[in-house]
């Protein structure tokens, strides 16, 4: 059963948005105990000097300025730490993520926090965790050779350690979008709770 969902919505649309119709259909599939929502269209900084500088000072010797660089990575750190079970709306922009979706993994992929490294390679410490992408696009198909954006995202969500990706998926809306959509609709009718 799953206990806690963070929600992430990276859609810029907040009405009509088909990503975020399927992470609603995916919760209420899920049924969770909690939800921790975080709707990336309340704009995230991006990265920074400043925040590397903080980022990469060990964290007993950080400034107070150093630590408020770093407040908002903290907290979406322990916001996917806390979670179960990531959710992630993914609309399909130019052949990959949003910006938005972009900034927030920059905050969430921190060495010695969620991954870390070894003689053998990084290792993830987000581990015991499942990902579940609800995906929408206009003309791209996803899986294809032009799909730079679920490639990437099981790429780094196995970087952190989530290996466990699931990819609901309404794409080439474009071509078919009532048959896109339904697709997506019974995936998430698969989905195990």
């Amino acid at each position: 059963m799953t206990k806690t969902v963070l929600r992430i919505d990276s859609s810029v649309r907040k009405e009509g948005s088909i990503s975020r119709d399927l992470t609603t259909r995916i919760l209420e599939r899920l049924a969770p105990e909690k939800v921790i929502t975080r709707d990336l269209t309340e704009e995230l900084p991006l990265i920074d000097g400043n925040w590397v500088g903080a980022n990469f000072t060990p964290a007993d010797k950080r400034t107070e300025d150093q630590k408020e660089a770093l407040s908002l990575s903290e907290t979406l750190i322990a916001e996917i730490q806390e979670a179960d079970t990531i959710v992630i709306g993914v609309p399909i922009y130019n052949f990959t993520i949003s910006a938005r979706l972009k900034a927030w993994i920059d905050q969430i992929a921190r060495a010695g926090v969620t991954f870390r490294y070894t003689e053998d390679g990084p290792v993830g410490l987000l581990e015991n965790k499942r990902a579940i992408l609800a995906v929408a696009s206009g003309g791209t198909a996803v899986g294809s050779e032009i799909d730079f954006a679920t490639t990437y995202l099981k790429f780094i969500l196995g970087f952190v350690g989530i290996t466990d990706v699931t990819i609901v998926a309404a794409d080439q809306l474009a071509l078919d979008a009532d048959g896109s959509v339904k697709n997506a609709y019974n995936a998430v009718e698969q989905i195990a709770a």
